[in-house]
């Protein structure tokens, strides 16, 4: 059957990184997504984020293009841009205009800072935005400077995810009665939401506002990755007290004192520095041997490579083929409404 946005027709402006991701998750949902590119300029058809996209050639420095652009949005439900504030506005293709044209339009901007703010027309990437939001700041060990999570909180989580969620929310409102809209989407903000239990943490007293010294970032000994006897790595989560007792258990760790006190923070420096020196004792598939599968909350990290391989990965066909290449499949899974399989855009 078709996916659960069957039906709907985006039209996409090309652009980089977030806009585009947010294009690539309606299109698995089983939009119809059309890219509108500048000549010679199509989208790579390796890339994920070009998947399952029909490709229209429109040159927006002229006329005729603007013309083109204005036609095609007449007759989408939804609309992508990801250009500087009031870049479409002097292109004659601003909401103004074209909800004017197709009163039912979603037309969703995606940018950095927002349509408007002191910062709305500067420029700036990812590890900008999530700085003023926050986020930045809680990532990284105790005692060093922040550590950008490469682009995945402010692109991709508070952007073009954010942005997808607006759109079908905002196309669900224009589809059961009521009128298009502007769907602002930015990454300060999104970046700011996707902190919302931090900061509710903080808000109460139990987040201490510094960097690698609490529950989820590294503080705990129990909340951590560790290394290897062979280089690799390993991961551990062990947060609950059921959990925390079988990595004793398994660890062998059930009879040392010193592990009882499990949620004492003064009590974390010390047992990291035992748990670094016992798992480096035996190699990465030696723990996973002992820990993978079981309530300990236990995970191998895994290169890029090595994650296509997983054997749950390969199993729930994490990774798919499309024109050759292997790329992370859409998500989520659906019990009934199931988009076709992605493909090349065309």
């Amino acid at each position: 059957m078709a996916g659960p946005l069957a039906g709907i027709n985006i039209i996409e402006f090309a652009g980089i990184g977030p806009g585009p991701f947010c294009g690539m998750m309606l299109a698995d949902q089983g939009a119809t997504v059309t890219v509108l590119h500048r000549p010679g300029g199509a989208p790579d058809g390796r890339l994920s984020l070009s998947r399952s996209r029909n490709l229209v050639e429109v040159d927006l420095k002229s006329d005729a293009g603007i013309r083109k652009a204005r036609d095609l949005v007449k007759e989408a439900d939804g609309l992508i841009e990801g250009f500087r504030p009031g870049v479409m506005e002097r292109l004659g293709l601003g909401p103004d205009v074209l909800l004017q044209d197709n009163p039912k339009l979603v037309y969703g901007r995606m940018t950095g800072w927002g349509q408007y703010g002191p910062l709305a027309h500067a420029a700036g990437h990812d590890i900008n935005y999530i700085s003023i939001s926050g986020a930045l700041h809680a990532f990284g060990r105790a005692g060093d400077k922040p550590t950008p999570p490469i682009n995945m909180v402010g692109d991709f989580g508070g952007g073009g995810m954010m942005l997808a969620l607006g759109m079908v929310s905002a196309l669900l409102h224009a589809k059961t009665g009521g009128e298009g809209q502007v769907v602002d989407c930015a990454m300060t903000d999104g970046s700011a939401a996707l902190m919302a239990m931090i900061f509710d943490f903080h808000n109460v007293g139990q987040w201490r506002d510094e960097r690698g010294v609490n529950l989820l970032d590294t503080g705990a000994h129990f909340y951590d990755s560790y290394e290897t006897a062979d280089g690799k790595y390993i991961s551990i989560g062990s947060i609950e007290p059921q959990f925390y007792a079988q990595l004793r258990k398994v660890a062998g760790l059930e009879e040392d004192a010193d592990f009882d006190p499990q949620m004492n923070p003064k009590s974390w420096g010390p047992l990291k520095e035992k748990l670094t020196a016992l798992f480096l004792s035996k190699s990465r598939d030696e723990w996973c041997a002992l820990m993978e599968g079981t309530d300990i909350c236990f995970a191998p990290v895994l290169s890029l490579a090595e994650a296509k391989k997983h054997p749950h990965n390969v199993e729930r066909e994490t990774f798919v083929d499309v024109g050759g290449h292997l790329q992370p499949a859409p998500a989520p899974r659906y019990s009934v409404t199931i988009s076709d399989k992605p493909k090349p855009p065309s």
